[in-house]
């Protein structure tokens, strides 16, 4: 069995000038980045501005294995498989992250033969937009420390600082640190966070152009004054330098799947401590071009799929035509007690191999609380059931009547990772009736609620909570946002993937929980205030044996062990 990189790797690319002319992009829209890669410059929205917008598909999951259970493959299959039936369809999907890159989790190209190419280039570095925001968030970091340094004119107060520096790999070590140290500064504990949470890549998913960007880097808060006052980077005038770093990154990448069609690569926010989802640009790009746009929620429904209804479609304006819920034999298996598996552990291979519907059956509670959330919301819903070759029927046949029970529109086979487009055929079929079908679109609360009702709202209806309990910190806060006009902001919860609670030792439907909620911040230039639940981090560790180890450089000069 080829690896997903040897099936890349085997891949004929065209030139990306031919993906954007059959995509309805002009050259002289493109800044070419090789043969294969290329950013489409936002003068195309204007172009097109009166161009008609195509339908939008969110694919989400339900709560996953560590391993993830393929919602990017689907996605990707998904959007081949529209074009496999004569659709017009682009997928959107984030950027890659070096921290699960080199973790557990792998890349974010798909695999198989439902993939984005060229692979290697995207999960490594790839048009450098991650650094841009590295370097835009450091920068303010920077400035902050000098600030201090040099008598401090802005009174900030050096305990109230909240903006960490960012660094895009799971590294534990920088967590907590102290700068300043050897006379290079005014010592301080502050951390670090990945990358891909900061609030600038934040920014970058949901701006809608230039000078929204600049405005909304002007907007961050990042300390109080010693009066109490919050201080922003336009007030440490470094709103510009960081909007400087950000020209090239704001614009969204063009590839191309292994079945040569057009994919929209852009920002890569986290789902579980950010909004997981790509940029609203390449959205607006690929809605203009195509009939139909597959883009992706990172996670579980309860993490990225709440954000981008409640906080993306409220930026954009949109709504999706249509949800597609990704679930797994295994990951139910999971939910329903046939076996362990923890982040960092070896994958428990020979229970994936071993037919159990009795666990399956068991299970299905998550996929049934998924269902009826993404139902709130109004949307039809098609569940994908990405099928592993260990598989057997009656596993599959066992999901589909839970799905199709708990009310779903359809419950289809997906075999995308091994069949590319024509695995996903049916899969798309189901997707274009269930687009038109009415959809009765819907927030789950109204931004003018209090902040707590909001979060109330989300740990009890989303994630089945009895209560919520608020440190004295966050209630702190929480009180200091109303007073200063934040009340009105959505809500982004910042907690584990592995679990609809905030605690991920929790499988299937748990209940009779309360949600600890140990501190809340506030990202005002992204626009919106995101409670960390329990012990959740902005900065991941590597688990005990990375993937990292296995990635090396063949005396040819080619990756290899990348997936």
């Amino acid at each position: 069995m080829l690896s997903d990189l040897e099936i890349a790797r085997q891949a004929a690319m065209l030139p990306i000038t031919e993906i954007a002319e059959q995509a309805g992009v002009r050259r002289e829209e493109l800044q070419l980045y090789g043969d294969h890669m290329a950013k489409v410059d936002l003068s195309l929205l204007e172009r097109l501005a009166d161009a008609p917008d195509g339908k939008l598909i969110l694919v989400t999951a339900i709560t996953p294995t560590p391993l993830g259970e393929g919602k990017t493959v689907t996605n990707i299959g998904l959007a081949q498989g529209l074009r496999q039936i004569g659709r017009d369809a682009i997928v959107a999907l984030r950027e890659p992250s070096m921290g699960p890159t080199f973790g557990i989790k792998g890349g974010a190209c798909g695999g198989g033969w439902s993939q984005v190419v060229p692979m290697t280039d995207i999960n490594l570095h790839f048009t450098g937009d991650i650094h841009a925001v590295g370097a835009a968030n450091n920068l303010l970091a920077a400035m902050i420390d000098a600030h201090l340094w040099h008598k401090n004119p802005l009174e900030i107060d050096p305990q109230s600082v909240s903006w960490n520096r960012g660094l895009d790999m799971n590294d534990v070590a920088l967590r907590n640190i102290v700068t300043g140290l050897g006379g290079g500064g005014l010592p301080r504990e502050t951390q670090f966070d990945i990358t891909v949470a900061s609030e600038v890549m934040a920014i970058l998913a949901l701006t809608s152009g230039l000078q929204d960007l600049r405005e909304r880097l002007g907007r961050i808060q990042f300390a109080l004054t010693r009066g109490g006052k919050p201080i922003t980077a336009e007030e440490l005038q470094a709103a510009g330098a960081m909007t400087a770093l950000m020209t090239h990154a704001i614009k969204p990448n063009l590839v191309q799947t292994l079945e040569h069609g057009p994919a929209f690569v852009h920002a890569g926010p986290f789902a579980n401590i950010a909004i997981g989802a790509n940029s609203i640009l390449a959205d607006r790009m690929a809605l203009k071009l195509a009939g139909y746009v597959t883009t992706e929620a990172g996670f579980g429904a309860d993490c990225g799929a709440e954000k981008f209804m409640d906080i993306k479609c409220r930026v954009a304006g949109y709504r999706p035509a249509a949800v597609v819920i990704v679930a797994t034999v295994r990951a139910l298996q999971l939910h329903g007690g046939a076996f362990e598996f923890r982040p960092g552990t070896k994958p428990p291979t020979e229970e994936f191999e071993r037919e159990n519907v009795e666990a399956i059956v068991a299970g299905a509670e998550n996929l049934v609380a998924h269902i009826e959330n993404m139902r709130r919301f109004g949307p039809p819903i098609v569940v994908a059931i990405n099928r592993f070759p260990t598989d057997t029927d009656a596993e599959i046949a066992a999901v589909k009547e839970a799905a199709l029970n708990a009310g779903a529109d359809a419950a289809v086979e997906s075999t995308v990772w091994a069949d590319g487009g024509a695995g996903g055929a049916a899969l798309a079929e189901a997707v274009v009736q269930a687009c038109e079908q009415p959809s009765d679109f819907r927030y789950l609360y109204p931004l003018d609620a209090p902040i707590k009702d909001k979060i109330k709202t989300i740990c009890k209806k989303i994630y089945g909570a009895s209560r919520v309990k608020y440190s004295r910190v966050a209630s702190r806060k929480i009180r200091a946002f109303e007073r200063q006009g934040l009340g009105e902001l959505p809500i982004c919860m910042a907690k584990t993937h592995l679990s609809l609670s905030h605690d991920p030792s929790l499988k299937g439907r748990p209940t009779g929980f309360t949600v600890p909620i140990e501190d809340i911040r506030a990202s005002v230039g992204a626009g919106f205030l995101y409670p960390l639940c329990g012990e959740i981090r902005t900065m991941p560790g590597l688990p005990t044996r990375p993937a990292a180890e296995d990635v090396d450089v063949d005396a040819e000069g080619k990756i290899v062990g990348l997936f």
